[in-house]
């Protein structure tokens, strides 16, 4: 059986709190071998160390979640270097910008929004700024129209902190941008959707050694699950999906997955 990564998943979701164990045999059965916990906010962080510390195969992301950013206090840095020196947390995040809900999609005002993407910046810098300082790496979010203000955070940084833009679902040419950072792109369950052409196109473009596959747990279950749940067990179909696409063996695609995940995230062991 090849053997796979999940490289991002919300174990301490609520979703999963009473089969965590269980779910972890099933992904161990599906032969993935490592799990990656993300943290949305420190209360999460602290939560995914907690859990990196119970399960021998799950490993911690400590970070604040764009969504969240408004609550964010105005400096976090020393929490985060506190949890980033954990032996099991293996980068930060998830950070990065989301312009998928505004305020004034709702009831808010054109103000509101730009209070929103200004604290989104901050929070997102001061997790740079972390990754930088601890030697670590960044899982990067990025959703709606903001692909271009992301990469121009992400510049001054470049040359110390690389990113994961996880989820990803650009085009191809937004892909070569990525990389062209030094910084790499992550697959879930998307790519197995009728409708999701496109995330295939950037996936046959995107060299095999420049990408990692991802759940993002609890959501975006790949076909035949779509609707459901998401697992961390269910790489596996994602992954047979990425080899059809790639036209590569389910064990090239293990070792080139598996090799950049252990490069990307310095204390993955």
């Amino acid at each position: 059986m090849a053997e796979f990564y999940d490289t991002h998943a919300h174990l301490d979701f609520p979703d999963f709190a009473d089969e965590l164990p269980q779910l972890i045999e099933r992904a161990t059965a599906a032969g993935i071998t490592r799990l990656v916990s993300i943290g949305t906010d420190l209360g999460s962080s602290a939560r995914a160390v907690a859990l990196a510390e119970r399960f021998e195969s799950v490993f911690a992301v400590v970070g604040w979640h764009p969504n969240d950013a408004v609550r964010a206090p105005k400096n976090f840095r020393a929490e985060l270097c506190a949890l980033a020196q954990h032996p099991k947390v293996v980068a930060i995040g998830e950070t990065g910008l989301d312009y998928y809900r505004l305020p004034s999609a709702s009831s808010g005002t054109a103000a509101d929004d730009t209070h929103v993407k200004a604290r989104q910046a901050e929070v997102f810098q001061q997790q740079l700024e972390v990754a930088a300082e601890a030697g670590l790496n960044c899982v990067i979010h990025t959703r709606g129209e903001c692909f271009e203000e992301t990469l121009a955070i992400m510049q001054p940084f470049a040359s110390r902190v690389r990113g994961v833009f996880h989820c990803f679902v650009g085009t191809p040419e937004q892909m070569r941008r990525v990389l062209a950072l030094n910084s790499l792109v992550s697959l879930t369950g998307i790519v197995t959707f009728k409708s999701a052409q496109t995330v295939r196109d950037t996936l046959a473009a995107t060299p095999l050694d420049r990408l990692m596959l991802e759940t993002d747990a609890p959501f975006l279950a790949p076909v035949p699950y779509r609707g459901k749940r998401c697992e961390s067990a269910y790489v596996k179909e994602i992954a047979a999906a990425v080899a059809q696409v790639k036209g590569c063996s389910l064990e090239d695609l293990s070792a080139a997955t598996c090799r950049t995940a252990r490069e990307f995230f310095p204390k993955l062991r």
